[in-house]
């Protein structure tokens, strides 16, 4: 597999993501049984100055051992090398990695933006354990709002 290595405005697994100088935004959230919400997401940011680093690889197949480990591997490089995270935690499944991985960034002084659909199971989970452990972020419930939130920090 040929895997390019760019700075451009957008990033996407397989592809390698090379800092030059510009704010780059990992979208963080589910893949496996999700929407491709980044997409959505991605339509917001028209003209961004962030580079938009998207863990989801088209046809990833996650029963194979060998493509799971690069994208596990590929998303926990690029969370390092990215200058903020968002989250966003859909409706249509728990995401326990997606939550593993609020816990660890929330840690760190890395700006987060982090949005949680009304109806997702574990929402109040992420509400209060976000404002615990990083009373400035402010958890919103839709896209939009995330993406406004990305807007104004830009």
């Amino acid at each position: 597999m040929l895997v390019r290595m760019h700075a451009l405005d957008y990033v996407q697994c397989p592809d390698v993501y090379v800092p030059q100088g510009r704010r780059s935004l990992f979208l963080a959230g589910g893949i496996t049984k999700c929407p491709d919400w980044r997409s959505d997401l991605r339509r917001m940011l028209p003209n961004t100055p962030w580079v938009i680093l998207n863990p989801r690889r088209p046809n990833l197949r996650m029963d194979d051992d060998a493509e799971a480990t690069a994208q596990i591997e590929w998303e926990h490089q690029h969370l390092h090398l990215a200058d903020a995270v968002l989250f966003w935690f859909c409706s249509e499944t728990l995401q326990p990695i997606t939550l593993y991985e609020l816990g660890c960034w929330s840690r760190s002084d890395k700006p987060l933006f982090v949005g949680v659909h009304p109806a997702y199971l574990r929402s109040l989970d992420v509400i209060v354990q976000t404002r615990l452990n990083r009373p400035e972020v402010q958890v919103v419930d839709s896209l939009h709002l995330l993406a406004a939130q990305v807007r104004s920090a830009a």
